[in-house]
C-alpha cells in the first residue's frame, strides 16, 4: 500500500510522520508532496519519505491520498488531480468545511473520506472525527481508521455535521484548554508567583487532573464534587464560575467554532 500527502503544512506532517512510526507501512511507501521549495528541501532530508514536486509523479502510484492543504485551496488542487486518479483510490481530506459531495463533484471519486484532526496529533496524542462515503467499504475503512490512529485515537461518525461538531469539540478545543490554562497563570503570577512556578502549577495540575478523568468512570461533576466542599476554596471558585455565567459561554464558544465549520462549508 502506498499513501500519498498532498501538503506538508503542520497536520499533513503530523501524519506522514505517525505512519512512517507505525508498522502499518513499509519505507519509502509514504510519499509527500508540496510546491514550496523550502518544504521540499526539507522533506528530501527526511529518509522515509518520498518527496514530490509534481502531481504526475505521485498520484496515479497512490493508493490512499490525504489532502492536507488549506481549505482555499482545495477546489484548485482537485481540478488538478482530476485527470490523475483512479476510481480505487481512496481521498482522506482533513481540509475544515470541505464537504464529501464536493469532492466528488470535482475529482469524479467516489470512495471518500472527511476527518477532522486535532493538534495534539502531532505528540500521537490526536483525535481524529471521521466519515466515508457509502463506496469505502468496511475493510478499507478498517485501513483508513488504522492509518488515522498512528497519530492517536479516532472516532467514526455518522454524518458531516458531525464533523462539523467535532470542529467545535475536539478540533478547536485544544485552544479552550490553553485559553483556560493562560487565564490561570496569570492568576498565579498576580498572586506572587513565578512565571516557572506558575507555568509547573498549572500544567500539572491539568495533567493530573485529566489523568483522573481518565482513570476511572466517574463524571467531570463528580470529580468537581470529589474536590468541592461546602464552605470551602475550591467551592467558592466554583461558585464564582457559575455566577458568572462561565458554563454556558464555554459551551456558546463550542457552537461559535461548529457554526463557522457550517459557514466554511458553504464557502467551499
Amino acid at each position: 500500500m502506498k499513501v500519498l500527502v498532498i501538503g506538508a503544512g503542520n497536520m499533513g506532517l503530523t501524519y506522514a510522520e505517525g505512519m512512517s512510526k507505525s508498522k502499518l507501512l513499509k519505507k519509502k511507501n509514504i510519499m509527500v508532496l508540496d510546491k514550496s521549495e523550502e518544504k521540499l528541501e526539507v522533506l528530501n532530508k527526511i529518509a522515509h519519505f518520498d518527496a514530490f514536486d509534481a502531481l504526475e509523479d505521485c498520484v496515479p502510484k497512490a493508493d490512499i491520498i490525504f489532502i492536507a492543504v488549506k481549505p482555499y485551496h482545495a477546489e484548485e488542487v482537485f481540478k488538478d488531480i482530476k485527470g490523475l486518479v483512479k476510481p480505487q483510490q481512496i481521498i482522506i481530506s482533513i481540509m475544515a468545511g470541505v464537504s464529501i459531495l464536493r469532492i466528488n463533484e470535482i475529482t469524479g471519486l467516489k470512495k471518500i473520506v472527511r476527518a477532522m484532526p486535532n493538534l495534539p496529533a502531532q505528540i500521537g496524542k490526536g483525535l481524529t472525527s471521521y466519515v466515508a462515503s457509502n463506496d469505502v467499504s468496511r475493510i478499507e475503512l478498517l485501513t483508513v481508521e488504522s492509518l488515522l490512529n498512528t497519530t492517536g485515537k479516532s472516532i467514526k461518525v455518522s454524518n458531516e455535521e458531525l464533523i462539523d461538531a467535532s470542529t467545535g469539540i475536539s478540533g478547536s478545543g485544544p485552544a479552550y484548554v490553553f485559553y483556560f490554562m493562560q487565564s490561570m497563570m496569570e492568576a498565579a503570577l498576580q498572586m506572587g508567583f513565578s512565571k516557572n512556578d506558575s507555568t509547573v502549577l498549572v500544567s500539572q495540575t491539568f495533567t493530573g487532573a485529566v489523568e483522573l478523568f481518565n482513570q476511572s468512570n466517574l463524571s467531570p461533576n463528580s470529580w468537581m464534587e470529589r474536590v468541592a466542599s461546602k464552605g470551602g476554596t475550591t467551592r467558592a471558585a466554583l461558585d464564582s464560575m457559575d455566577d458568572n455565567n462561565l458554563n454556558e459561554l464555554i459551551k456558546e464558544a463550542a457552537f461559535a467554532a461548529f457554526n463557522r465549520a457550517i459557514e466554511l462549508g458553504k464557502e467551499y
